[in-house]
């Protein structure tokens, strides 16, 4: 089979996706990824598929570009003839929806989160909808991440055809091996990994760290994670007053995680948290926001605590409540995670899931 991947970045695609790739190429399936080239499509190409440019503004608006993108990507499936095209992200499932229906080509659809457009009420929110039911009207397949999600979408009639609710990316059981606790007589090392935006709750973060601070001043905050709205600043000022150490973008995040005690996410909205999935499996507790796509991970107060989101003051009793506990319930914690993550996370899960799919499209066969 001939299978086109469409996404808007390699790093997703390589750390989330690349098993499932995997998967397909050692199948005799000729894999075809489009995207924009970032330093990530070298891997791609390394675990054998082949490489379409494309390029794309994550975060862009204009009509414009999005009308080229949406050519690009008819140009692309009318040259290759794909036999399934499969979409992640906004932009891709928007459009290369659009493009396989034009085409009449067999598409499957992952909705890795709602975003902060359709999340906010407003213009936005209806033209990104609207675009959605154009894009998702004959999708063969729609998988969601959590059934918060999947329940939003069927109430908004954009929901009309099969779909499958998927543990997010799973995680990585053997990448993201279970790790030895830092030792008892280390100072509190709390980790945030994530895109340094408001919608990650970096606001809350960064306040609720001043304050934990003063009253426990050996606690340790470690951010990694790409600046991608104006927070330069601050992090800089935080950064020389010890209050957090920013650590920028980093390839290799499970060393981070390993020696961290737990792992924070005050995020406004997700799909499934990949970074709470990959810290669980390493046999760290997890603080998170209580919303769709970050309380599903963790199973409060066992192998995690949840806090309410855009709350400053719940994110710092959650914060004070888990250093307060004894070192062995910390490390209890861990394990819990790690078992959750055996038992629902395993990432195989959400590649059975892709291959049931593809081969009910062949007749059996892939």
């Amino acid at each position: 089979m001939k299978i086109l991947v469409i996404a808007n970045f390699g790093m997703g695609l390589y750390n989330f996706r690349k098993e499932l790739l995997e998967e397909l190429i050692n199948q005799k399936n000729e894999v075809i990824i489009a995207l924009p080239n970032d330093e990530y499509v070298p891997k791609l190409k390394s675990l054998g598929c082949e490489f379409m440019e494309t390029h794309l503004e994550r975060r862009g608006t204009n009509p414009i570009k999005d009308l080229k993108l949406l050519l690009h990507y008819i140009k692309i499936i009318k040259r290759i003839t794909p036999d399934v095209v499969l979409t992640y992200t906004i932009k891709p499932n928007v459009y290369g929806g659009l493009a396989c229906r034009i085409t009449q080509t067999p598409y499957f659809t992952n909705i890795t989160g709602l975003g902060t457009a359709v999340e906010n009420k407003g213009i936005m929110q209806k033209i990104t909808l609207m675009l959605y039911k154009l894009g998702l009207k004959k999708a063969s397949c729609l998988y969601f991440q959590n059934r918060t999600n999947l329940k939003f979408f069927s109430n908004q009639n954009i929901v009309k055809n099969k779909t499958r609710l998927v543990p997010g990316s799973g995680v990585n059981l053997e990448q993201h091996i279970f790790e030895d606790y830092p030792s008892r007589n280390q100072n509190i090392r709390f980790i945030f990994i994530g895109r340094i935006m408001k919608s990650k709750g970096i606001e809350e973060l960064l306040e609720a760290a001043k304050i934990v601070k003063q009253e426990y001043p050996n606690t340790h905050f470690d951010l990694i994670g790409h600046c991608e709205e104006d927070y330069q600043q601050q992090l800089s000022e935080l950064n020389k007053s010890e209050v957090i150490n920013y650590h920028g973008q980093q390839s290799d995040v499970h060393s981070f995680i390993k020696n961290s005690h737990a792992t924070i996410l005050p995020s406004y909205h997700e799909g499934t948290a990949n970074v709470l999935l990959e810290s669980a499996s390493s046999g760290r507790p997890v603080l998170a926001s209580r919303v769709p796509g970050c309380k599903e991970t963790f199973d409060e107060g066992i192998s995690g605590f949840g806090f309410e989101v855009r709350s400053v003051d719940s994110l710092v009793e959650s914060i004070i409540k888990f250093i307060n506990l004894s070192y062995e319930q910390k490390k209890a914690m861990g394990i819990a995670g790690r078992k959750k993550m055996e038992k629902e996370y395993d990432r195989k899960i959400v590649i059975n899931a892709y291959l049931e799919e593809i081969r009910n499209l062949k007749g059996g066969t892939i």
